[in-house]
């Protein structure tokens, strides 16, 4: 039987294991330089040492551990599992639940800059009534979440156990929202529809071309295509090794930390709208407290398994069905696949909120954590609770 107790947390990692990171980044062995001398064939070189430099040198985990202390964290058990979670209470009592998924490779660290605004607004240049109690829980075999030890921890049991979670909690209605793996969760929340969520906001809806745009395509439509297309080809190595042999990767991910930081870091290149650097988007302590996030947890094989349960179908619509709860949308210019609300609307059909922006990427709340907050005040003061 599950134990229903929620604990509370506080990240507290032992000395041995940063003694054991700070000897095996002296010890790396480097790998050549890339030809071409650009990002073209992955992550630089020259720039892998300046964030091992900075790793070994200058960051101080015991001051981010004490940072990242600074929020209310908590250990519940569902499902036979112990899920890590962020439960920041608004000051304001009648403050709204708000359910906030992360996805891959991002980790509870991207929401550090939106916790504070959306639970406190009034401190932050906004009104009592944009508040929001925040929830974030940390996705099964991520950070300091627990590794399933079967298969069949997919998005569609991460979705009932956010649920439960939320009721755990106390919260009868809540909203939800994610982007990347945490679109897929909060879109799985929305079409499982259990009568407690009220609405959801997604910085990255899931949806197919319409037949329109394949055969006669507008710019917005091509846009969307060509992303699509590069995607497919340039961008998807990652997840076609996640999705097919997590195991075999993980052996190299959880014994190198400068190979679990490149495998990582690459893609705040790729996915951010950081005109040529991904420290343009994100300052990289914040990039190095990802990585430690993944490092710490050694999830380089526990949270690549959630491709291997779900990828297939969760970021394409082929074998689901329409979405009818109140559903938000932000899309920001330089998401993988920007998609155009003509496509979105054949899989959520209740749009209340659509809005594109001017910046910002994959990341949204990382990068852009403002207009992050904007977004969602806009968006759920449109649903009723």
């Amino acid at each position: 039987m599950t134990n229903q107790r929620i604990r509370p947390f506080a990240i507290a990692v032992a000395q041995a294991e940063l003694d054991d990171l700070r000897g095996r980044l002296e010890r790396t062995r480097w790998v050549d330089q890339e030809t071409p001398g650009d990002w073209s064939q992955g992550l630089p070189l020259a720039y892998a040492k300046a964030l091992h430099h900075t790793w070994l040198h200058d960051y101080a985990w015991r001051d981010r551990e004490a940072y990242f202390n600074q929020f209310d964290q908590f250990l519940t058990q569902i499902e036979g599992l112990d899920i890590h979670f962020i439960h920041q209470r608004s000051p304001v009592e009648n403050a709204r639940p708000l359910l906030i998924t992360h996805g891959w490779p991002g980790s509870i660290v991207e929401f550090h800059q939106v916790i504070g605004p959306l639970t406190n607004p009034e401190a932050h240049g906004g009104n009592a009534e944009d508040a929001f109690h925040v929830i974030c829980p940390t996705l099964p075999g991520y950070g300091f979440s627990g590794k399933p030890e079967q298969v069949g921890w997919n998005v569609a049991k991460i979705a009932q156990a956010w649920d439960t979670l939320m009721q755990r909690l106390s919260y009868p209605r809540y909203f939800a929202q994610g982007g990347d793996w945490g679109s897929a969760v909060t879109t799985a929340i929305g079409l499982q529809n259990l009568g407690h969520c009220a609405g959801i906001h997604l910085n990255m809806p899931l949806a197919l071309p319409t037949p329109e745009a394949l055969a006669n395509p507008n710019e917005r439509d091509k846009q969307a295509l060509a992303g699509a297309a590069y995607y497919q080809q340039w961008g998807a190595g990652y997840s076609k090794q996640q999705s097919t042999r997590p195991q075999t990767l993980g052996y190299a991910l959880v014994d190198s930390p400068m190979g679990q930081a490149a495998w990582i870091i690459e893609k705040f290149y790729e996915w951010t709208d950081c005109q040529g650097h991904p420290e343009n988007a994100i300052a990289r302590e914040q990039l190095l407290d990802n990585v430690m996030f993944y490092w710490l947890g050694r999830s380089g094989a526990s949270s690549a398994r959630l491709y291997w349960e779900s990828f297939e179908g969760s970021f394409s619509g082929h074998k689901n069905s329409a979405v009818t709860v109140p559903t938000g949308c932000s899309i920001f210019p330089k998401e993988i696949v920007p998609t155009p609300r003509s496509w979105a609307e054949k899989r959520y059909c209740n749009i209340v909120y659509w809005n594109e922006l001017d910046r910002g990427g994959h990341f949204a709340a990382f990068e852009q954590p403002a207009l992050f907050v904007q977004e969602l005040r806009s968006c759920f003061a449109l649903v009723e609770l």
